[in-house]
């Protein structure tokens, strides 16, 4: 049986639903109203894993996951007008929860690929994802730091347009070969192709880079087809930005 590791810090993620009318008299800020509708699904790594078990499908391919262990108790909660989808705030608790990572226990050898989803909060250092992709025999990198030479032996880097721009001043052309550039609803690009997507209508965009980042490996764990992965994941992302909220492929 084929495995993937997926590492990387996670949290809750609360949507409260409700309505937004009018502003508070005290301040300029909206007055939320709650509907009691709350959706609450596991977010960051675990979303990213929790996609990964979904599409690995009926055994072929065994996911695992390695995360803080409190993670249930970090939440970001979203309150959320439910007709138009607008988070009228967000509210962050237990960061400091987070932890560090012990990645000299794991053995990322034994893996087919390794999934780092990297939030940056600390649980992650350069120096772990450094060792990590010494060890692992394929790593796919999905990071919220500004690349640097510490990434230089991942296989696969995922990145989003506005994070690409932030960080193309430090970038160099070996890097960008390894590059999949997600690009909203442009599809994304790998070595100067573009893999475009369907015209769907997106009513929330949250959650979707986990949703790829897992497809592509799980897709190219399967088939070792890079281009058949990359059009697997495009399809899935463009699948769960048609729902409200996190959703999984």
């Amino acid at each position: 049986m084929k495995k993937i590791l997926v590492i990387g810090e996670s949290c809750l993620d609360i949507y409260q639903y409700g309505t937004s009318n009018r502003l508070c008299p005290e301040a300029p800020v909206p007055v939320f109203n709650s509907n009691n509708v709350r959706n609450v699904n596991p977010g960051m790594a675990m979303n990213v894993y929790k996609n990964a078990e979904s599409l690995a499908g009926n055994g072929e391919i065994e996911v695992s996951v390695h995360t803080n262990p409190e993670w249930q108790k970090i939440t970001k909660t979203r309150f959320v007008d439910y007709r138009t989808n607008y988070i009228v705030t967000r509210v962050d608790e237990n960061e400091n929860l987070y932890g560090f990572c012990s990645t000299r226990e794991v053995d990322f050898s034994e893996y087919d690929a390794v999934i780092i989803s990297d939030y940056n909060k600390g649980f992650l250092s350069e120096i772990d994802i450094e060792h990590i992709a010494r060890r692992a025999t394929i790593t796919f990198l999905d990071t919220k730091k500004v690349l640097g030479d510490w990434c230089r032996d991942i296989t696969y880097i995922k990145i989003n347009d506005v994070e690409y721009d932030r960080t193309e001043p430090v970038l160099t052309d070996k890097m960008i070969q390894k590059m999949i550039i997600t690009l909203g609803p442009d599809g994304c690009k790998y070595q100067d192709v573009i893999y475009p997507v369907s015209e769907v209508e997106i009513k929330d965009a949250a959650g979707a880079g986990d949703t790829f980042i897992a497809a592509l490996t799980v897709e190219y764990v399967k088939t070792r087809n890079l281009k058949k992965a990359i059009k697997f994941a495009n399809d899935c992302a463009t699948r769960v930005v048609q729902k409200k909220g996190v959703s999984i492929a």
